[in-house]
C-alpha cells in the first residue's frame, strides 16, 4: 500500500508534524527568549506560534463555518495575530494553540477531502489542507 492510498490520513499526519515542529521551536527557551525580536517585524518565535493559532482559526474554522473572527476568538488581522500581550507566555500560547488545533481536527473530521466549504469563498477541503 502506498502513501496515497490513505491521502487524508497522510495529510493529517503531515499537518500534525508541522504543528509539532513549530511548537518545538519553543523548547528550552524562557519567555524572554521566545519574545526576542531578531528582525524588524513583530516576528518572534512566540508570536509565530500565536499567529499560526490565528491561521488555524481562519482556515479550519471560518473557511468551513463562516463564523466571524470575533465568534472564533481570533485577531482581526494577520498583523494583529503576531501581537504579544503582557499575559502571553510560552505556556499560555502553547495551550491556546493546542486548543485551536484540537478544534480544527474536530471541525475537519466530518469532512471528506472533496467536500466543498464556503466560509471564505468556495473551496474544497483538500485545498484548505494545502
Amino acid at each position: 500500500m502506498g502513501w496515497t492510498d490513505d491521502l487524508r490520513g497522510r495529510l493529517d499526519e503531515l499537518l500534525d508534524e508541522y504543528r509539532a515542529a513549530l511548537r518545538g521551536s519553543l523548547d528550552g527557551l524562557d519567555d524572554e527568549q521566545a519574545r526576542l525580536r531578531l528582525v524588524r517585524s513583530k516576528t518572534t518565535l512566540l508570536g509565530l506560534v500565536k499567529h499560526v493559532t490565528y491561521v488555524e482559526g481562519v482556515w479550519f474554522d471560518q473557511a468551513v463555518t463562516g463564523r466571524s473572527y470575533r465568534e472564533i476568538g481570533i485577531a482581526r488581522t494577520p498583523d494583529q495575530s503576531f501581537t504579544l500581550t503582557r499575559s502571553d507566555t510560552i505556556a499560555s500560547v502553547l495551550d491556546a494553540h493546542a486548543e485551536r488545533c484540537d478544534a480544527s481536527r474536530r471541525t475537519m473530521a466530518g469532512l471528506a477531502l472533496d467536500d466543498k466549504v464556503d466560509g471564505r469563498g468556495e473551496r474544497t477541503v483538500w485545498a484548505l489542507y494545502l
